[in-house]
């Protein structure tokens, strides 16, 4: 519990300390790439440091400077945030649930600086493309946890939904597959769980999407699934094979 606790201060605190900056770089859109760098090398680094997680990350491509993205992971941790922040310097804008923006101190600014998505309402489905648009046409990549976030532990890689895919197909811009493999362990979604220890990732090779088109976004889709799901079992057989 204390370890659960622990990270709480650590979230909030960085937070309050930064406030009146991130509030100043949180006012207008054109100032975000300077609220991004400091919840990506302050918030972020004070947070995984401070729980003892140390990213490790392995590159098969690496992302470049300048350039637009759709970056898209497994999601078994609140972790996954941070470590996302780590792996792109390229600033990028989360696209998550209206519920994050419920969290203290976190969902203030969630709300200011994210596109935030009732998957309820088709109406706020249909708007996060258009926000989305407004986004990378100022330079900025696009980041979505495909499953939504997964609380069973017992899953190892839930569906995707369509959103990121059909998204990137509109865009013309590359999908980044990454693998997390250390969240379950280090901060999962069950209360009493979790260690300090190596926070590990690997970003894939990319995927174009300049040929495709709208109707190609299901097997789009299930492609780069099939890449982090490779990833996962692998990992899940070598660790079953040690113990």
């Amino acid at each position: 519990m204390f370890y659960r606790i622990w990270f709480y201060i650590l979230v909030a605190v960085p937070i309050l300390i930064l406030f009146p900056f991130l509030l100043l770089f949180s006012l207008s859109e054109k100032t975000y790439p300077q609220f991004f760098w400091m919840a990506r090398n302050l918030w972020a680094n004070f947070i995984l440091y401070g729980m003892g997680c140390i990213p490790q990350i392995k590159w098969e491509q690496r992302i470049e400077k300048g350039k637009s993205y759709m970056l898209v992971a497994n999601h078994t941790s609140m972790l996954d945030i941070m470590l996302m922040l780590k792996i792109s310097k390229n600033p990028f804008v989360f696209v998550g649930k209206k519920e994050l923006a419920k969290i203290p101190l976190f969902g203030f600014f969630f709300k200011r600086v994210c596109i935030m998505v009732d998957r309820e309402d088709t109406r706020s489905r249909t708007g996060v493309y258009r926000r989305a648009q407004r986004r990378l046409n100022q330079g900025l990549s696009i980041c979505i946890f495909p499953e939504g976030g997964v609380p069973d532990e017992t899953i190892l890689l839930d569906s995707f939904k369509d959103g990121a895919f059909k998204m990137a197909i509109a865009h013309k811009i590359p999908i980044v597959p990454m693998t997390f493999f250390d969240g379950k362990k280090r901060f999962s979604f069950t209360f009493l769980s979790g260690g300090p220890g190596v926070l590990r990732a690997k970003v894939h090779t990319f995927f174009e999407t300049g040929i495709l088109a709208e109707e190609d976004k299901i097997t789009f889709r299930e492609e780069v699934r099939d890449v982090i799901f490779s990833e996962l079992s692998a990992c899940q057989e070598i660790k079953a094979t040690v113990e």
